[in-house]
């Protein structure tokens, strides 16, 4: 493909999605080439809202990569809202730069081929613009990153508000006070553009522009069929705010009529946890899941006693099912139940619970809920915790435990459809 300089700017300003499938992203529309025009060459502070799975994060990662390029005198900052987060965005800015189609446009442009003579998981610098002062061309950040001294002439944030804005005022008003801080080391003429999804009335979003918004109607992007899917698998206030782009209040029923009645030996030979109870109002819960043809089937116990009370009877049970390794966690006691358990000559997956409780069991547990099936013998009071569940529930040990292990369970499709990988 030979192309004259004017002719490959001319190619990247006006049809970045033409680009974009050139790289590999096949599936950007008419829609998405606005977006990334947009991003490229506008001058003042601007706002997109748009739902799961619009790919307006494709949009920024390739915005990030054609800034690099038709932009390489300004430095960018890439920001959201975990390390992590950040890693995978520009590693994908990376590939897309490291594409020999992107090279082409290059050597048509510039006269010479491209190169990254520093690239790590957080930082992106090409030959084209070496600046003397070692500032790199595109740094990416967490909310949680020190912003002292830095300076930059666009900054893109994405997600920057989260399902964890929804649930606690702390962590809005960090949002909120990180955001604040970008206008002071935005360089003079420089420019803020923000992406997401709205999570609460109150968070980070009621600081930035008024967005413009794209809602899963209004987009056609996902059939109607797979809405659907979704809107059974999901809370209505997370459907809402994810792919209708709108608030609605939490619901108190999230669990709906349970599937029972089932053979006990469809959980034979499945997986166990523990949600240990040390004393005062909480529940000891054992659950055991065997996953069978992408369906979960269920035993679970609950005790109102301490879980030393319970472990003979735990471990009779896990032998009567000829169930596998028992999972806990290490967070209340230390390792105490874990090291009891081998002991007894048990094998024990102990692990360090750091997600909030409320998610997890709102997405993995509500996600599976309709291919989960209680075996009898489950106790009556074990799925009526659980189908009594909310976000103001009084006790949650029998849905945190089946939640654990649902999540433990998940394959690769699950968790590509479920809302935490969207």
């Amino acid at each position: 493909m030979r192309m004259t300089r004017t002719q490959a700017i001319t190619f990247l300003l006006n049809n970045p999605a033409g680009y974009a499938k050139l790289v590999g992203f096949d599936k950007l529309t008419e829609l998405h080439n606005g977006w990334i025009k947009d991003m490229i060459t506008g001058k003042k502070d601007a706002t997109l809202q748009a739902h799961r799975l619009s790919y307006k994060t494709t949009c920024v990662s390739l915005s990030l990569a054609l800034s690099v390029i038709l932009l390489p005198k300004h430095k960018l900052m890439f920001l959201r809202k975990t390390d992590n987060d950040v890693k995978e965005v520009i590693r994908q800015v990376q590939n897309i730069l490291q594409n020999p189609r992107t090279n082409q446009f290059v050597r048509a442009i510039y006269g010479t081929d491209l190169k990254l003579p520093v690239q790590s998981v957080t930082e992106i610098t090409t030959n084209l613009s070496l600046d003397v002062r070692g500032t790199s061309q595109l740094v990416g950040m967490g909310i949680g990153s020190s912003l002292t001294g830095k300076h930059f002439d666009r900054i893109y944030t994405d997600d920057v508000v989260n399902l964890k804005d929804r649930q606690s005022k702390a962590e809005r008003d960090r949002t909120k006070m990180v955001y604040q801080e970008l206008q002071n080391i935005k360089n003079r003429g420089g420019r803020i553009y923000n992406t997401g999804t709205p999570w609460h009335k109150d968070d980070a979003f009621t600081l930035m522009p008024e967005p413009r918004k794209y809602d899963c109607y209004s987009t056609g992007i996902i059939p109607e069929e797979e809405l659907d899917e979704l809107r059974s698998r999901m809370l209505p206030s997370l459907f809402a705010a994810n792919y209708e782009l709108k608030h609605i209040a939490s619901e108190d029923v999230i669990f709906t009529t349970p599937n029972t009645g089932e053979s006990p030996a469809m959980a034979e030979q499945g997986v166990c946890h523990i949600d240990a109870a040390y004393g005062g109002e909480d529940y000891t819960a054992f659950t055991i899941v065997k996953k069978r043809e992408g369906k979960y089937y269920v035993f679970g116990k609950l005790w109102h006693r301490h879980i030393d009370e319970c472990l003979d009877e735990i471990i009779e049970l896990r032998q009567s099912f000829r169930a596998g390794r028992i999972s806990c966690e290490n967070n209340a006691d230390k390792g105490y139940l874990r090291k009891e358990l081998v002991r007894r000559g048990e094998r024990v997956n102990g692990y360090h619970e750091s997600m909030n409780k409320y998610f997890k069991i709102t997405s993995y547990l509500k996600f599976a809920w309709q291919d989960i099936y209680f075996v009898l013998g489950t106790d009556n009071a074990y799925i009526d915790q659980i189908c009594d569940y909310n976000e103001h529930a009084e006790h949650d040990d029998a849905p945190d435990s089946l939640a654990s292990l649902i999540r433990e369970l998940y394959g690769k499709a699950d968790r590509e459809r479920t809302l935490l990988w969207v």
